[in-house]
């Protein structure tokens, strides 16, 4: 029995050997093998990432896509299908295009002022002047509030009788202003507190880009005799506009997102003047429970902002010079 068990092993390890010794003699196999395990590992390390996706992103939008479809009773729960019905709606409701219209104009108050104010603070701030990190931490602090907080700050700043915005206007003998109140004044003050809010974002990452431009560069348009302003329009923004792009694309998102400050300080009003689509989509969804519609609504937003942003890449984004 011992030898027959020893005429056993030997023949086994023989032919692991000889198993292993065609493996490795055989550099196709191993090439296959090393791109399989490779792939393995690869997917063992995004599977947290996947498995995050999947639940906060791709099963919210697929439950979009089928409550788009259907009708919701008064309690939220799915009732019929309704086909397109929910958009046929949406776009014959007058309140549609109002909101995409205050949208469209949030935007424009917000995302060029933001982006221009940044830029410039991060022109400034890249000398090297002593001080200067002063002026870099306080152009970057809006970044450290929250939109809750913020909106309560410009809330106390914009009260109509006790607010400091209309007591410097009294000092200097101006009517005051109804800023929340006003139909005409609401989203312009919405914009102001929003640009706020944006620029410490912006400015570091501006500012970052500016810093990751050679010195070299400035001291040789300095020796030819090129002036603060010119060495800005003709090298800064050059090279920094892979950055600049890139701010101006999460910008037009971030504006189409805009909802804290709306919902804390205006509510949509007065007379829906600060209405935009996300807090239109909220009080359809989860104000009047009509989760077929606000669905509806979410996709159409998701649409517009996917345009938008295709539109950027294919237009502006042959003006970025890439080092």
């Amino acid at each position: 029995m011992e030898n027959m068990d020893k005429t056993a092993s030997v023949s086994l390890d023989k032919k692991r050997k000889a198993a292993g010794a065609s493996v490795s003699g055989d550099p196709s196999r191993a090439a296959h093998l090393g791109r399989f395990r490779e792939a393995a590992l690869a997917a063992l390390f995004i599977a947290p990432a996947l498995l995050l996706f999947g639940i906060f992103l791709f099963y919210p939008l697929v439950q979009s896509v089928y409550l788009s479809l259907h009708s919701t009773n008064p309690r939220g729960q799915v009732a019929n299908f309704v086909g397109l019905t929910n958009f046929r709606n949406l776009f014959a409701s007058p309140g549609f295009p109002n909101s995409l219209i205050v949208t469209l104009k949030f935007i424009l108050f917000t995302v060029p002022a933001s982006l221009a104010l940044a830029l410039a603070f991060a022109a400034v701030c890249r000398s090297k002047i002593r001080g200067m990190r002063i002026f870099r931490f306080v152009f970057a602090l809006p970044i450290a509030v929250s939109v809750s907080t913020g909106s309560i700050m410009w809330m106390v700043l914009f009260h109509p009788t006790l607010g400091s915005l209309n007591y410097f206007l009294g000092k200097m003998g101006l009517a005051p202003v109804q800023w929340l109140t006003d139909p005409n004044m609401a989203l312009l003050s919405i914009s102001l507190m929003t640009v706020w809010m944006n620029v410490g974002f912006l400015f570091i990452l501006l500012l970052g880009g500016m810093q990751g431009i050679p010195e070299e560069i400035y001291e040789s348009a300095k020796i030819d005799g090129s002036g603060p302003l010119r060495t800005f329009w003709t090298l800064t923004l050059p090279l920094v506009s892979p950055t600049l792009f890139f701010a101006s694309v999460t910008s037009v998102i971030g504006a189409f997102q805009a909802f804290g400050q709306i919902n804390i300080l205006t509510k949509g009003g007065p007379v829906n003047s600060t209405d935009v689509l996300v807090f239109s989509l909220y009080e359809d969804a989860f104000v009047n429970f009509r989760f077929g519609v606000g669905s509806a609504q979410a996709l159409v937003l998701f649409a517009i902002v996917l345009l938008i942003t295709v539109i950027q890449f294919a237009f502006a984004e042959r003006k970025v010079h890439y080092q």
